[in-house]
């Protein structure tokens, strides 16, 4: 009788095994990211984008951003935020507070580096794409 019993145990399969060998043959439940890039919504909060010629430089995004993660600094005598990707926890509340809505939001999401000072992404002036007037034929 109690070798009966021992058969029987050894014939049962434990949930856990069958529950892998049903997933086996079932479709798979996460997304084809990060071949199949995901769908994101209008107010995803990714990447923040900054743009220098809606900037008034009133400092309320540095001020008020609870990771500390923008910090003024000067380009040409002028004070413009410079935002640390690192620290950053993409609450939003720099693009609420700005007054001149300088800063939006992107769906830039995928962040991830080696290196620190490639999530430092600093102000920039606009290259001027003013092009030299040519010279005409009768200056020469």
């Amino acid at each position: 009788m109690q070798s009966k019993k021992k058969a029987e145990k050894t014939r049962r399969l434990s949930p856990i095994t069958k529950k892998a060998l049903s997933n086996i043959f079932s479709k798979p439940a996460t997304e084809g990211y990060p071949f199949v890039k995901p769908k994101l919504s209008d107010d995803f909060r990714g990447q923040p984008v900054f743009d220098i010629n809606l900037c008034v430089s009133c400092g309320l995004c540095s001020r008020n951003c609870p990771a500390k993660a923008i910090e003024m600094v000067d380009v040409n005598g002028k004070k413009y935020p410079q935002f640390n990707l690192g620290k950053c926890i993409f609450c939003d509340k720099c693009v609420e507070d700005c007054p001149k809505k300088a800063i939006k939001n992107s769906t830039t999401f995928e962040l991830a580096s080696t290196d620190k000072s490639t999530l430092v992404t600093k102000p920039q002036l606009p290259s001027s794409n003013v092009t030299p007037p040519e010279k005409s034929k009768c200056d020469s």
